[in-house]
């Protein structure tokens, strides 16, 4: 991780871990904190929360699954929202370290997606993919196994 810019986690066990510390994280650096969350659900060390600008999707759901549960319930966190609009501000410094909290809300997940897609509508940015499997037998999934091509 040294001289990263960018670190994000993501993990899936159901505990109060700590995979990533406070030593870790250098100014500036910004952390995506997503993956599978619950309540109970950790990653981070508190203290990089205490250090950094928290943005989140939406946050309610946050205090209850996100990173930021570990903290008091008046700790201060940036709806992306906000930023988005201008009425808060995103990076207030090239040394602030900054975290999302991803929880995956999923409505905003779907707007982000229609944002990106209109805004490179007739670009070479897009390409279709067919992620639908179409086997023989639709009860048959392992018979995709082997398949090397994709899915016609």
């Amino acid at each position: 991780m040294d001289g990263a810019d960018i670190i994000t986690t993501c993990t899936a066990d159901k505990a109060r871990n700590t995979i990533l510390d406070l030593s870790q994280v250098r100014p500036g650096v910004h952390l995506n904190a997503i993956g599978g969350d619950c309540p109970g659900k950790t990653e981070l060390d508190a203290r990089i929360l205490e250090q950094a600008g928290v943005f989140v999707e939406f946050t309610p759901q946050t205090r209850i699954e996100g990173e930021i549960q570990q903290m008091a319930p008046d700790f201060p966190a940036t709806e992306l929202w906000e930023v988005l609009t201008g009425a808060a501000p995103g990076r207030t410094s090239a040394e602030q370290i900054t975290l999302f909290d991803s929880v995956g809300f999923a409505i905003s997940d779907f707007a982000a997606l229609r944002c990106a897609r209109d805004a490179t509508a007739g670009s070479d940015l897009q390409d279709e993919v067919d992620l639908v499997a179409r086997p023989d037998d639709p009860k048959d999934l392992f018979s995709l196994v082997d398949v090397l091509a994709p899915v016609s």
